[in-house]
Formats: structure tokens, C-alpha cells, sequence
């Protein structure tokens, strides 16, 4: 369940896909708000504060990756991109400007109240919370500990940085570029097989079958993320 007074802002030139997500999203008690350019989101990010921003990539005067992109000098609100749009390079991009999600169109209304909900989660999480619980493995940010099954996990410096970079943004795909960026700098950005050996080993520490990972999911050709519901 979503909470009470949640503001969710759709942005969208079709006016029947905002017809559509104004019902779909009004029937579960949210307060929709509407926006048909680049321009207009960003006034309306601006002055109505909304919870999240539900936004397309194809606007009429800017691409919503760079919307997304001067959205985030400023403000942390979650964004999850709704496109038609399939490409793995579509979805890096706008993974790499700061979106929190991507889904295609055409997309069940399930599943996208089930990405809000995980949205809002790590926007309460990367505030709030030192402590991370997923299933029985537990990432204690403040302690650099990690527990499976009550079990401490030993874990080289950089296997905890990259553990510790998806915990911070749990269900969210971190895409290739900002691992590599974020654990060894801007001079290994391509080094996909260092960033692969790596997930590797963490995936032998802490999975119980780390060739079916339970934790740590694949999504090919963009990247990885901490599954919030394994």
C-alpha cells in the first residue's frame, strides 16, 4: 500500500497516457499532478514538491534525460522513467542522469504502483535508515558489518563499497558506468571484467547459490541491483 497523501507528478505530452495514469493512480487515493513538457516539470518539481515523478524520455521542447539530468542538481525526489523506448543505451542514459527506475510502455498498472512503492522505500531508507535487512542478509552501514543468517561475512574493501553502494539504493538498477565510476574513478569506466570479478566474489560470499543469485540480480547490459523483495 502507497501512503496516504502521496503526490506523484505524470510527466507526458500524450494526453491519454496522463488521462490513464490520473485514473489508475487517482482509484489508489494519490494525488495526481500533470505536466506535458520538460519546462513544465521542472517549474512543477520546483514549486509542488511532489513525492515522485513519474516521467517520459519523449517530451516536446527536451529529452526527459536531460530533464532527469537538472532535476537532480538540485532536488532527490524519485524518478522512474515511463517510455516506449527498449534500447539498453535509452535506459543507461537515463539511469546514468539520475533516474531510480525504468519501465516500458506497455506497463500493467501493478507494476508500476509496485516501483513507486520501492521508490518511496529507498528514498525513507537513504534517509533514515544505517541499518539494511534484506531477507536474511544485513548490512549495517554505520558498523561496516554484513551478516547472512546471523553469520558475519568477511568482505574485501572494494566488495563492501559495491555492496554498500546497491544496499543505499536498494531495488534501484546501478548501471555499469556508475560502479566503475563510484569504486575505482572516471579511468576505469570501461573495465566491465574488473567490475564482473568483483560482483563475482561478492556473489560467493554472501549468496546461498551464487549460480542462481538470490541478492545480487543481473540486468543485462545495464547493470545490477540489490533485489528489495529477495
Amino acid at each position: 500500500m502507497t501512503s496516504p497523501g502521496l503526490r506523484v507528478l505524470v510527466v507526458d505530452d500524450e494526453r491519454a497516457i496522463r488521462r490513464y495514469l490520473h485514473a489508475a493512480l487517482s482509484m489508489q487515493d494519490i494525488t495526481v499532478m500533470e505536466a506535458y513538457s520538460g519546462e513544465d516539470a521542472l517549474r512543477s518539481v520546483a514549486v509542488d514538491r511532489p513525492d515522485v515523478v513519474i516521467l517520459d524520455l519523449g517530451l516536446p521542447d527536451m529529452e526527459g534525460v536531460e530533464v532527469t539530468r537538472r532535476i537532480r542538481e538540485w532536488a532527490e525526489v524519485p524518478i522512474i522513467i515511463l517510455s516506449v523506448r527498449e534500447q539498453e543505451s535509452e535506459k543507461i542514459a537515463a539511469l546514468d542522469a539520475g533516474a531510480d527506475d525504468y519501465l516500458t510502455k506497455p506497463f500493467g498498472t501493478g507494476e508500476l504502483m509496485a516501483r513507486i512503492r520501492a521508490a518511496l522505500r529507498r528514498s525513507i531508507r537513504k534517509d533514515n535508515e544505517p541499518v539494511i535487512m534484506v531477507n536474511q542478509l544485513k548490512i549495517d552501514l554505520e558498523r561496516r558489518q554484513v551478516m547472512v543468517a546471523d553469520h558475519e561475512i568477511a568482505l574485501t574493501p572494494t566488495e563492501y563499497d559495491i555492496l554498500r553502494l546497491l544496499a543505499q539504493n536498494l531495488g534501484k538498477v546501478i548501471t555499469h558506468r556508475q560502479l566503475l565510476q563510484h569504486i575505482w574513478g572516471h579511468a576505469s569506466e570501461e573495465d566491465l571484467h574488473l567490475l564482473r570479478v568483483n560482483i563475482s566474489n561478492l556473489r560467493r560470499k554472501i549468496e546461498p547459490d551464487p549460480s542462481r543469485p538470490h541478492y545480487i540480480r543481473t540486468e543485462a547490459g545495464v547493470g545490477y541491483r540489490l533485489r528489495s523483495d529477495a
